[in-house]
């Protein structure tokens, strides 16, 4: 899940209060204003997405339209002009296409990622909204974010000394800063060997919030629940809203509530989900105290192993996203 280069991107300006047509560029580089809002204050919010090579050899973006209500929340909180639903769902399509020849092929596992960015790039030095603004969408091939499509569980750790974000701030949003601000915890998080890092809530320290980048979800398998995290502070993840509407459909109880910390002793399986993985199993989250002794959580009867419902869940909605699946949902947008 790295950068590589395409054939181009596409970029709409907002400015004298109105978005212009969007355009295609080849050249990678954006020739920014040294007192853009973007790199004073943080003006800045993007999105991710992906596209899929169906069988029948078109392309199919997954629910745009998701990416498109979100994108515009996030808007609204930054004080950012936003594109309307369609036409941001049309200059997704117009990216794909001009780089349709970089969708990795049906059968691969593969994906093209799609990165729409928007941000404040009009000089302002006081603190106040900027006067223009650049939406840029750019595109990437990616694999399989794990090898074979579905990863063994990871041990996780439960993050004490940080918090991912406050009531009442930009937690539900996806800006820029959030994770500039999951740098630090997440690099400390892997060197003592812990690939994934679960934060709590910063007000009380005591209900489970979300992973660094993905929702968390439990399943309690003796009550056939699908348990995820409901919090102002939480950014709502298109691939759990997908995922919980799976699990309904195949008769669980899903459940978005507080999570106390004690609760995940009840859990068989614990699964972080987002667009770049999908879902990653979580085999156990360890939690330190204070005088460096540790708690383990571990989940189901064999932690290495991934968990039936989770599998079973990730292959559903692969299926989907992959065109082997009937789409009764209406999530996939065909690239025309």
């Amino acid at each position: 899940f790295e950068f590589r280069p395409t054939k181009s991107h596409v970029r709409v300006t907002f400015k004298d209060g109105e978005w212009g047509e969007p355009e295609t560029v080849k050249d990678p580089y954006v020739n920014l204003h040294i007192g853009a809002t973007a790199l004073h204050y943080g003006q800045s919010c993007f999105e991710g997405l992906k596209a899929f090579a169906h069988k029948d050899d078109n392309v199919y973006i997954f629910r745009p339209d998701e990416n498109a209500k979100r994108m515009q929340s996030s808007c609204e909180r930054t004080m950012m002009p936003f594109l309307s639903g369609d036409k941001f769902v049309e200059a997704v399509n117009e990216a794909v296409r001009d780089n349709i020849e970089y969708v990795p092929p049906y059968g691969s596992g593969g994906a093209l990622y799609i990165r729409p960015l928007l941000f404040g790039s009009g000089a302002r030095i006081g603190l106040q909204p900027a006067d223009e603004y650049t939406l840029l969408i750019m595109v990437i091939p990616v694999g399989d974010y794990y090898k074979g499509g579905l990863a063994s569980p990871v041990d996780g750790l439960l993050i004490e000394d940080f918090d991912r974000a406050a009531p009442r701030g930009v937690g539900h949003v996806k800006v820029a800063g959030n994770y500039a601000a999951d740098l630090l915890p997440n690099m400390l998080s892997k060197k003592k060997g812990y690939p994934i890092g679960l934060y709590l809530d910063a007000q009380t320290q005591t209900k489970i919030e979300e992973f660094s980048t993905s929702n968390f979800v439990g399943i309690n398998k003796e009550e056939n629940k699908y348990v995820t995290p409901i919090s102002a502070s939480v950014l709502p993840s298109i691939t759990n809203k997908s995922l919980m509407t799976i699990a309904k459909d195949e008769g669980m109880t899903v459940e978005q509530r507080d999570i106390k910390i004690e609760e995940m002793n009840s859990f068989d399986e614990v699964l972080a989900c987002g667009t770049a993985v999908v879902v990653t199993p979580v085999g156990s989250i360890t939690r330190f105290n204070a005088e460096g002794e540790a708690t383990k959580y571990e989940f189901g009867t064999k932690p290495q192993d991934v968990g039936e419902t989770t599998r079973r869940l990730y292959d559903r909605v692969r299926a989907i996203q992959n065109g082997e699946e009937e789409d009764t949902y209406g999530w996939n947008y065909k690239v025309v």
